[in-house]
């Protein structure tokens, strides 16, 4: 089920990011992933930050396990899905719920920094990669790359 997610959520939305970047099959060193996030986020300036944008929330048996993020310049800040629900067609789900959310808000274009792991999905749905990034975290090097998508 995707539906808006609320105040409440946001210490356990922390915990699928820290998840999703921490757990699973990933291109990102061990090193690279403890820098990129070396917690869960959580109180209230991660409250403050989600708040500041619409959020797409899939649970399953009520169960958080992802997110996508909406800001009102079409930036898709985060998007992050637990491993063992990746490939099963969340992503696109969420994904529609932004681009809907979008349209209502007359915003034309969608734009994000991807990681190496969100980079193939955004593509598969049409984003179009403008180049790539790097990011200084913690001593550690970040490849992530700068995409769009024009909403029609």
């Amino acid at each position: 089920m995707i539906r808006w997610a609320e105040p409440a959520d946001s210490d356990a939305l922390g915990r699928v990011m820290f998840d999703a970047i921490h757990q699973g099959d990933s291109p990102y060193s061990a090193a690279e992933r403890l820098a990129w996030l070396p917690a869960p986020n959580s109180g209230r300036v991660w409250a403050g930050r989600l708040a500041r944008q619409r959020v797409a929330l899939a649970e399953v048996d009520g169960l958080p396990v992802g997110f996508m993020t909406l800001g009102d310049d079409g930036n898709i800040d985060l998007a992050f899905l637990l491993p063992a629900y990746r490939s099963q067609g969340l992503f696109r789900q969420l994904l529609d719920q932004i681009e809907d959310a979008a349209r209502d808000a007359g915003i034309d274009q969608l734009w994000t920094n991807a990681s190496l792991m969100a980079e193939g999905p955004f593509k598969a749905f049409g984003f179009v990669t403008d180049r790539a990034e790097h990011i200084e975290r913690d001593g550690q090097r970040l490849q992530r790359f700068r995409m769009h998508k024009w909403l029609v």
